[in-house]
């Protein structure tokens, strides 16, 4: 099939099946700044505020600058940037494709080439939302305390006065600083990570570390910025190859950087926002005045099984998370984690039928179109929805021993070395420490539970790390498939 290079001039003369913006993309304007640009926030917030601006156009004043802050981010700046920012979002179920051009990116910008456009960005009076998807690690915490750590080295870089920031909170920072000294609005930061309380730690977080490096400046937080928090949830595997040429074959485009997701999408977002909002509960979003429970329902039953899957299924040799979850193990362990332990963690969630939502979870992860590999989950996921859990039903005298399996996985896993000898790529700002700690320790995990940051008081608490430690043990004699036969005879799953 003949294929059409991607851009504004070009979106008329697009054949196929695709569906195209109804509105003038070129008509739009930046409400909203968004840190931390990848696929995740395209196939979501920006697909949200695309379905808006269908429905109607005195919502283009909310279109979206998308942020690259990570080095990798500079070619997708490149890639997009010819294309006027627009790209195609290609939804998938088990039997069927559909393609959506989204119109709702103004422009991106590379925070590594320009800090001019960045800040002028973000302190634009236009500007009244500055979300984020920055994942887990780049909030800095401390996991002993779930605070800002001071000594990260971003955080340490950024009090010392080093330009250009490096951490969300010295953007954050001299955002305000600028905003401040030109009598200007305040903003609403909208976290989207996968945080407990994403909003509340947010606002702790930038409150420490203001309080150190600009203490002037918290008054005028207080009264001029909200954080609201929010529930984000749908799947969305890194864009391949494989994605470009088949939206070139199947739908006649040619998109440099185009964003492959399944079809369920869940946004719930508390209600709590300065100088006005996108009227998102239009288009399928759901505003609560408390958000912790679902947010802790999806943390507890979707991040941890996800992080749980993927650890023994990268070990066990699946590239694919669908195919970990069509080895019957495996899925048989991701429900009894969920039946027997996380879930326990819940108290009932407002219109929500838990084992609808269980169910709903392992047909998602065993959807074969979405090809989210592995790696992409272990590499993304955070591992506090694990830590955390296991910390809640200890302090109940509950078992952990479907946690403590998918820890020791992912302690093995971090070893940098699978059962056949092959490299794993091992990303995370620890990764140094945490592959030296695991080569180390092997079967003995008590080296890598020391960590603080990440496992808090519960490195010391024998009730966690014996149970860890004989996985672990059984990991490295027996192997990861072996493992799960016993989990299976022993837990029962």
């Amino acid at each position: 099939m003949p294929f059409t290079k991607l851009s504004r001039a070009t979106l008329l003369s697009l054949k196929g099946d695709v569906t195209i913006p109804s509105y003038d993309p070129t008509q739009i304007s930046s409400g909203i700044v968004h840190l931390g640009f990848g696929g995740f926030h395209r196939a979501h917030m920006a697909r949200y505020t695309h379905d808006l601006m269908e429905k109607d156009q005195a919502n283009l004043t909310w279109g979206i600058t998308g942020v690259g802050l990570l080095d990798g981010d500079r070619r997708m700046r490149d890639l997009l940037v010819p294309q006027d920012a627009l790209y195609t979002l290609v939804e998938r179920t088990a039997t069927s494709d559909t393609a959506t051009v989204i119109g709702a990116v103004e422009k991106v910008i590379f925070a590594g080439d320009s800090q001019k456009d960045l800040f002028d960005a973000l302190s634009d009076p236009r500007t009244r939302i500055i979300s984020l998807t920055v994942t887990e690690n780049g909030y800095c915490l401390d996991r002993s305390t779930n605070k800002l750590d001071l000594s990260n080295a971003a955080v340490a870089h950024d009090l010392g006065g080093n330009l250009p920031p490096r951490s969300i909170y010295g953007i954050l920072a001299r955002t305000i600083e600028i905003r401040a000294a030109g009598n200007l609005p305040g903003f609403t930061a909208l976290s989207c990570d996968n945080i407990q309380h994403n909003g509340h730690v947010l606002s702790d977080a930038l409150n420490t570390y203001l309080s150190q490096a600009k203490p002037e400046l918290v008054e005028w937080v207080k009264k001029n910025v909200t954080f609201p928090s929010s529930m984000v949830d749908r799947i969305t595997p890194a864009t391949k190859p494989a994605d470009i040429a088949l939206l070139q074959d199947r739908f006649g485009i040619d998109d440099a950087w185009p964003v492959f997701c399944e079809e369920f999408r869940q946004w719930v977002i508390e209600d709590n926002f300065q100088n006005g909002r996108p009227a998102w509960e239009d288009v399928g979003a759901q505003f609560v005045s408390d958000v912790a429970a679902y947010e802790f329902m999806k943390l507890r039953l979707l991040n941890a099984s996800h992080l749980a899957v993927a650890g023994l299924g990268q070990l066990s040799g699946y590239r694919y998370m669908a195919e970990a979850m069509a080895d019957p193990k495996i899925s048989s362990f991701m429900r009894a984690l969920m039946d027997r332990e996380t879930g326990q963690t819940l108290s009932p969630v407002p219109g929500i039928d838990l084992d609808r939502y269980k169910a709903s979870l392992i047909e998602r992860f065993s959807n074969p179109k979405i090809e989210d590999t592995t790696q992409r989950v272990n590499t993304d996921a955070p591992l506090a929805t694990l830590v955390d859990s296991a910390k809640d039903l200890l302090s109940s005298n509950k078992p952990i021993d479907c946690l403590a399996l998918a820890i020791a996985a992912w302690i093995r896993r971090a070893a940098g070395v699978d059962e056949a000898g092959n490299a794993i790529d091992i990303r995370h700002p620890l990764a140094e420490q945490l592959k030296k700690g695991a080569s180390q320790g092997r079967a003995d995990p008590t080296i890598i539970l020391a960590i603080r940051t990440l496992f808090g008081d519960l490195g010391s608490d024998a009730r966690f790390v014996a149970p860890v430690s004989r996985w672990l043990q059984s990991l490295y004699d027996n192997g990861t498939q072996a493992t799960l036969e016993l989990a299976v005879k022993s837990l029962p799953l």
